[in-house]
């Protein structure tokens, strides 16, 4: 049975919509809410040689589930709506091979995408070194000096076999400007993470692009407490 409430929050432009659902209450606050509603789609390119876990690393985002055995991808395309910092986001995700006979398909999705994951193992040197060739390559095709991206070294569960150092990744994103973690999607060790750090890289880069408000010398009111609407459902 659906029936008005009131809520506690005073409200401008007050609409809402209560239902009852197991004798709780969901609410949805436009302003005063902690989750700002948007449905902005981010293009994200999971790049990397192949067996670094890029697939494993999408999987588990997705789907929550652990990809255990190895199949060399070409082309997957995965979606996933969350929200990150309280704002809604559409993620539009590309798994894409590392091989090197696909390179013509790598510059594709390299112009195509607005974030990179540029993911290598912490227990294959080869790797890490090969994804110095994958950043330059989106720098090319993109014909840009800068793009949002976050550096990855996956398997860090793995820790007996490691090859490559924390240090070693921390000292390569720091030349690159970047962010880096280590992540695991075995146990889901900052899987979620390092995908929401891109969308946080291209918020940035789309922030500083906005040209600076005019200012006409004068003050703008401050806003009512309370201001704004709310939705209650």
């Amino acid at each position: 049975m659906q029936k008005p409430c009131t809520p506690d929050i005073k409200c401008w432009r007050l609409t809402y919509f209560c239902q009852k659902r197991n004798l709780n209450w969901l609410v949805i606050l436009s302003r005063n809410s902690q989750v700002k509603m948007e449905s902005r789609q981010y293009q994200l390119v999971v790049l990397g040689s192949g067996g670094v876990g890029k697939s494993a690393l999408v999987i588990r985002l997705v789907t929550d589930n652990f990809l255990e055995d190895y199949d060399p991808t070409i082309e997957d395309s995965y979606r996933k709506q969350v929200v990150i910092d309280q704002r809604q986001a559409l993620l539009d995700i590309l798994d894409t091979a590392g091989q090197e006979e696909y390179t013509t398909m790598q510059d594709e999705w390299m112009r195509e995408g607005k974030g990179f994951l540029l993911v290598y193992s912490v227990t294959s040197q080869s790797t890490f070194d090969d994804i110095k060739k994958f950043k330059d390559k989106i720098l090319r095709a993109k014909d840009m000096n800068r793009v949002p991206m976050v550096l990855v070294g996956n398997k860090c569960d793995l820790d007996r076999n490691r090859q490559v150092s924390l240090a070693a990744g921390k000292a390569l994103a720091a030349e690159w400007g970047c962010p880096f973690m280590e992540t695991s999607a075995k146990e889901r060790i900052r899987n979620e993470e390092c995908f929401f750090e891109v969308v946080r890289e291209i918020r940035k880069q789309d922030a500083a692009k906005r040209p600076a408000p005019k200012s006409n010398g004068t003050k703008k009111k401050d806003e009512k407490k309370g201001g704004g609407f709310c939705s209650i459902l």
